[in-house]
């Protein structure tokens, strides 16, 4: 009986030990992973905002924004056939801003004056952007709404100008 007891714990010590292997070997690649993920994730961050404002404001620069006549209704004071191409101006100007580390700061500062403005068709066009107050969207209501992550990634990307270091 004594002999199984052994046998039983030496077994259960292996199991525990090949456990314990594999816990650490799981750890090693989750933290190089993390380490990735912390050394790339701002600057993707950044490109990928970047290269969405350059080519959605180019869209309403060349007339073929499939947002632009949401902004067109939204906007009364400006003409459309004006304000339109000049807001996709702006855009590109931020996505420019976003690539070159330089200007971000002047980026962000655009962005951020800029996106109020995004919100106000949810304000003055309830029956474009909802097809039920106030939680159920409408695809443009949607296409809205995912600008509180554009601001989110922008918070992130803004708080990183102040590092000097970039990715190796």
């Amino acid at each position: 009986m004594g002999d199984q007891r052994s046998a039983i714990a030496r077994r259960l010590e292996s199991v525990s030990d090949r456990s314990a292997a594999i816990a650490r070997r799981f750890e090693r690649v989750d933290s190089a992973i993390a380490d990735r993920m912390g050394r790339w994730g701002i600057p993707v961050l950044r490109l990928a905002l970047g290269i969405v404002f350059v080519w959605f404001g180019a869209l309403k620069v060349f007339d073929v924004s499939p947002a632009g006549e949401l902004v067109a209704a939204t906007v009364y004071l400006v003409p459309a056939e004006l304000f339109v191409p000049v807001l996709g101006v702006w855009e590109v100007l931020i996505g420019l801003c976003l690539l070159y580390r330089p200007l971000i700061r002047v980026g962000i500062l655009l962005l951020f004056l800029q996106m109020p403005g995004t919100f106000l068709p949810l304000v003055l066009l309830p029956g474009v952007t909802f097809v039920s107050i106030p939680f159920v969207l409408t695809v443009e209501g949607q296409y809205i709404v995912k600008n509180l992550v554009i601001i989110g990634a922008a918070l992130v990307v803004g708080s990183s100008v102040r590092e000097e270091t970039r990715p190796e």
